[in-house]
């Protein structure tokens, strides 16, 4: 039987829902079924699974801006929602010294929802990773601390361990590509995952960064360093959005809709699955 190909989902800063992903995932089945025909009988070539970690932070998103608006009727108030749901996401998330508790509670959906894509897909399946926004810092975080937590440096908070599976694709041994944008620098993960080879020789893996010029929050990634040179595979300036958002920071918000970001996603997702189903 084909192996199957897991792919998750991680969407970005910002309220989300939990089909936030129906669109995309509508789009890449199309795309990929145009590459490689249908899917085989009773073998999904895609399995996918959209991590919504907005859930864990919403109620006390919710919570901040009514206390805000204690001290009377102020203007603004979608624009303020807005601007409290981007800030409060990027804020919370981050562990500090006296707490990560945030940090924990959304790894551990993390790890719950690879748990599940390794059920459906198989435990050895190749995993590839769309990532957008605050939700790429999420992905490369947890994936960092798998590939760099020991019992000498522990990195992995217990409730985190105990939603993980011990199957390869669940710890990230079969990372194989990942795709979107990335909002950082310092020292980069490894995609493709070190242990990759074990599990498939002949699937090199990639690291694709998409960026929109005029999204003020989008780089290109390969200057940023030696190890960064290294470690992405292409950083591709792409234009997304409509006439009304291509060309100024709204197009921040359209990556997930995108043909420019799809087409070569959909190409990515093809080379995997036809290099582990030779």
């Amino acid at each position: 039987m084909p192996q199957s190909v897991a792919v998750a989902i991680v969407h970005g800063i910002g309220r989300q829902t939990e089909d936030f992903a129906a669109g995309m995932i509508r789009r890449l089945r199309k795309r990929v079924a145009r590459r490689l025909g249908p899917d085989p009988p009773g073998a999904p070539r895609l399995f996918f699974a959209p991590v919504h970690w907005a859930k864990v932070l919403q109620d006390k998103e919710d919570e901040l801006s009514i206390r805000l608006s204690h001290g009377g009727k102020l203007g603004w108030n979608r624009l303020r929602t807005f601007m409290v749901d981007f800030a409060a996401d990027a804020i919370a998330y981050q562990p500090i010294p006296r707490g990560r508790d945030a940090y924990d509670d959304v790894h551990a959906l993390f790890a719950g929802r690879l748990r599940e894509l390794a059920e459906q897909a198989g435990p050895h399946a190749p995993l590839c990773v769309i990532s957008h926004s605050l939700g790429t810092v999420i992905a490369s975080n947890f994936f960092y601390d798998l590939q760099a937590h020991s019992r000498q440096k522990p990195l992995i908070a217990q409730k985190v361990l105990e939603r993980m599976s011990p199957a390869p694709l669940a710890c990230g041994e079969t990372l194989a590509l990942w795709s979107m944008r990335f909002a950082e620098f310092g020292t980069p993960l490894r995609v493709p995952s070190p242990k990759l080879p074990e599990h498939y020789p002949n699937l090199a893996g990639e690291w694709v960064n998409f960026y929109d010029r005029a999204d003020v929050i989008g780089y290109p990634l390969k200057g940023l360093n030696e190890e960064y040179r290294a470690a992405v595979s292409a950083d591709r300036a792409v234009r997304v959005g409509s006439w009304l958002r291509f060309w100024n920071p709204l197009s921040h918000m359209e990556y997930f809709e995108d043909g420019n970001v799809l087409e070569p996603i959909a190409d990515g997702l093809a080379r995997v699955w036809s290099a582990v189903n030779p």
